[in-house]
Parts: structure tokens; sequence; C-alpha cells
């Protein structure tokens, strides 16, 4: 019946800033930039990250969404250490690299706090 979640809308105050975050630091390619809606600010950003399928939307329109409060996306790599360390020279203020029974993983947060899990599985360990 599905095949893939093609869309996760990220909760952000400022779709700029948030827009800076996740293309410099994160390394997103823009999809799409462009207005949405009719207060002649709000944008409809889409953004894909680097090998990753589902797109990502920055939002402000949602009332039960507020910034900060999406918490544990997991971003599955397949060499943490060598991700943790592109991240963190790209000035991402990252957990060091915890080893659980399901692999090995460290945290971060975009500047609204939305919380993001870096993880290697032990399937790919």
């Amino acid at each position: 019946m599905f095949n893939r979640i093609a869309v996760l809308s990220i909760p952000v105050k400022d779709q700029q800033g948030a827009k800076s975050f996740y293309t410099e630091i994160l390394g997103c390619k823009v999809i799409a930039d462009r207005p949405f809606g009719s207060d002649g600010v709000t944008r409809w950003i889409q953004l894909q990250l680097p090998g990753v399928e589902t797109a990502l939307t920055l939002v402000t329109w949602f009332p039960q969404m507020q910034p900060g409060s999406l918490q544990g996306i997991v971003l599955a790599t397949e060499d943490i250490a060598k991700a943790h360390t592109a991240l963190k020279n790209r000035g991402l203020a990252i957990s060091d690299i915890d080893h659980q029974p399901y692999g090995q993983e460290a945290t971060f947060s975009d500047p609204d706090g939305n919380g993001w899990v870096l993880q290697q599985p032990c399937s790919m360990l």
C-alpha cells in the first residue's frame, strides 16, 4: 500500500535561518523555495539531504507543530566516525559518539531545537 515517506515537515520559527542551517551544515540541496500562502512572507522550502529519499519541508503554518517539537529523527550512516567529523568541521554542535546495543549514535539539534540522531546501526558496522 505504501512505499516511502515522501516529505517530512520540520517545524521552524525562521524559515530562512533554518534553510541556512540545513543547507550549510547538513548539506541539503534546495529542491524548491517559492511563496506559499497568502501572507506574502511564508515560503514553501523543500530540501533534500544527500543520499536520502525523503524530502524535508521547513514549515511555520501548523499551529500544533511548534518549532523544536520534532524529536528523534534518525539519519542512518555507514560510517558514523566520518560523518561525525564532517559535521563537526561544518560547525555543528553534536554529541560524542555513543555505543549502544543496536549500533553507534550521536545526537544534535537544529537551531529551533528539533532533535536528530546520527546512527550507524549494527548491520552497517
